[in-house]
């Protein structure tokens, strides 16, 4: 039996899943040694990881996925995805943002498919509207399949987020998106300050920037060469090697010299071929302690009270309070704020300064040492 149009799109389609990240905006509960992609913040039963794995994997079969990480999270992503191989497991030696992230991806799926289409989309995302949000990735595919185009996933805004970055659609009709709901890409805009990101939710031409690419092999590699024409020489000097056992050797040399840019910064802001794709499935990055309080019960007074432990809150309003199973705080008298306790650490911060918390952990580091973070 001849496979169908269907089937032949889903086997030539892989999804990298970018899973190195500290997540140090969520500490103290997300440390370096258990990162915010393998904890249930929410409360689900399962991991942003897992989480992230199931919702792709109708796209996706099981042995196209990769999950590029930090060395020192391999055995978590075999323990939450216990499906793939351990040489579906890229590990990075140091952290380098986005970009070398996925060119070395690229360069792997490229020696076993180099006719395929990519999906590449981060661990730790909250997306509730599942089926929309896989009927407009399957759009996607279909867009980019067989074309250099290079396509985002947008998010119609709900709110003046001033933690996001945005961006801006063209508003001109374009031959190549005519009949679909794909938009060429006007601009990217990082985050704004409140005032502009209220000018950009009324404007009705901006949109949250997801993190989600597609693209085919061969448009995203040709970028890398025009855009970023030092980092593809780098990894195109392994070619052989991807896919064998000199595969590690050869990255973990290499890795530390590749610059620290992110894939939006170094390519997507910059090629005159970006769309974008915009929806409304019930997206949060859930990067901060403010985003988390945006889809977590609340209760009478706005408090959010989760972690597993027992709470009793006295004059309390609008905070966040997450603490382990097992354990009781009792908290009077406080207005918007967050506490939070985990192993041997507690923050207690007023929630509209939560954008220090990085600041926070860097001071913890160079105080106490890495033990705290």
């Amino acid at each position: 039996m001849n496979p169908t149009p269907e089937t032949q799109i889903r086997s030539n389609t892989y999804c990298v899943i970018m899973a190195g990240g500290i997540g140090s905006r969520f500490w103290p509960l997300s440390k370096n040694r258990m990162p915010k992609q393998f904890l249930d913040v929410l409360g689900t039963g399962k991991s942003f990881i897992r989480c992230t794995f199931e919702r792709l994997l109708p796209l996706v079969p099981v042995e196209n996925f990769l999950v590029v990480t930090s060395g020192l999270y391999r055995d978590l992503v075999l323990e939450h995805l216990p499906e793939l191989r351990p040489e579906q497991v890229l590990t990075e030696p140091v952290r380098r943002n986005t970009a070398p992230c996925v060119a070395y991806a690229t360069y792997r799926i490229a020696a076993r498919n180099p006719e395929a289409t990519m999906i590449v989309a981060p661990s730790d995302h909250l997306i509730t509207g599942e089926a929309e949000f896989q009927a407009i990735v399957r759009e996607g595919i279909d867009f980019v399949s067989g074309t250099d185009n290079l396509m985002t996933i947008g998010i119609r805004p709900s709110r003046p987020e001033t933690g996001y970055g945005y961006i801006q659609i063209d508003t001109e009709p374009h031959e190549e998106t005519a009949g679909t709901e794909v938009r060429k890409v006007k601009t990217f805009t990082e985050k704004p300050n409140a005032e502009m990101a209220r000018i950009f939710v009324e404007s009705g031409e901006f949109f949250w920037n997801s993190g989600i690419f597609i693209w085919s092999v061969r448009g995203i590699l040709d970028a890398f060469q025009r855009w970023l024409p030092e980092m593809n020489a780098t990894f195109a000097g392994g070619t052989g090697r991807f896919g064998t056992e000199k595969e590690q050797a050869f990255i973990d040399t290499i890795y530390p010299a590749c610059e620290n840019i992110s894939i939006d910064y170094g390519i997507m802001e910059k090629s005159p071929n970006v769309y974008v794709r915009c929806g409304d499935f019930g997206w949060s990055d859930i990067g901060t302690w403010g985003s988390l309080y945006q889809h977590a019960a609340r209760d009478e007074q706005g408090n959010a009270f989760c972690g597993g432990g027992e709470v009793l809150g006295y004059e309390t309003t609008g905070t966040v309070v997450n603490i382990p199973a097992g354990k009781i705080a009792v908290v009077e008298g406080l207005k918007d704020y967050l506490v939070v306790e985990k192993d041997n650490a507690l923050l207690i911060c007023r929630r509209e300064n939560e954008q220090n918390i990085r600041n926070y952990v860097e001071d913890v580091k160079y105080r106490f040492g890495e033990e705290f973070v």
